[in-house]
């Protein structure tokens, strides 16, 4: 979980008196997914959800 942070107002860099927080929105950090075919250790297919970070790593095999 974290939040999205809306802010309003000019920065003090540009010579303003600073930015204020306005709202905060909860969010969700989710895995990137993607469904393909993966191939299994005994030689079948599969369709299933693999992360990009695991097909990547090289964890899984693609069809």
């Amino acid at each position: 979980m974290g939040k999205r942070i809306n802010r309003k107002g000019q920065s003090k860099k540009s010579g303003g008196i600073g930015t204020h927080i306005t709202s905060a929105t909860t969010r969700k950090f989710r895995p990137n997914l993607q469904w393909i075919r993966v191939r299994l250790p005994n030689g079948g297919t599969k369709r299933m959800w693999v992360s990009v970070k695991a097909i990547k790593a090289g964890l899984v095999q693609k069809v």
